[in-house]
């Protein structure tokens, strides 16, 4: 299921330091997922935290917006070679999902889930001190179901797999499990300023 091919092309304006090797910028916003579109109702919406199979707290789509919300303005970047600057999201930050839920985090590796039954592994480093967000909005606007809408994970400094789409849970893990792509031969982690589209990168 991996496909080669993700030369890109190199940026030549002035925005060229942001853009990763095997990167180009790109000003549309393409859909890529790893199945259809679910469609989720936000009357029946949930997103959970869970420490290995034992849920700890549960937020429905009004619990989880009445939380602090914080805007983020940051790059990303897609594995399949395009990268996209200055996106605008508003969401609640994983940290004040932590506080919110009273947990301190007991392990250093946590798996996403998604409504779609996707999940992709990212370590907590990666999630925690302001690094991450679970999104409801892009540019303003409410998520669209085909961005990941109503809520998808944004973990804008790796690769865009690693933020899942519908997310609906953070699961802390004993080790570092992996997810969807990661099974299917994309790289554990996911950096692409060192390249890590693939398992051997």
């Amino acid at each position: 299921m991996v496909t080669r091919g993700f030369t890109g092309r190199q940026s030549t304006d002035n925005h060229s330091d942001r853009i990763p090797p095997g990167q180009h910028p790109v000003e549309n916003f393409p859909v890529l997922s790893a199945g259809p579109t679910p469609r989720v109702e936000l009357g029946s919406w949930k997103f959970t935290l869970k420490i290995g199979p034992r849920p700890v707290k549960s937020w429905t789509w009004t619990e989880l917006n009445d939380l602090p919300q914080t805007k983020m303005t940051r790059d990303i970047h897609c594995v399949t070679s395009w990268s996209k600057l200055n996106t605008v999201w508003e969401g609640v930050t994983v940290d004040d999902i932590f506080a919110d839920a009273g947990v301190e985090p007991p392990t250093n590796f946590v798996l996403a889930h998604s409504y779609d039954g996707y999940s992709t592994n990212v370590p907590l480093a990666d999630l925690a001190s302001g690094k991450a967000m679970v999104a409801v909005k892009y540019e303003g606007q409410p998520l669209a179901p085909d961005h990941g809408g109503p809520a998808r994970l944004l973990v804008p400094h790796l690769y865009f797999w690693k933020s899942a789409k519908w997310v609906n849970g953070l699961q802390f893990t004993e080790r570092d499990e992996a997810g969807f792509w990661e099974l299917r031969g994309y790289h554990i982690y996911g950096d692409p300023w060192r390249e890590q589209r693939y398992a051997n990168d």
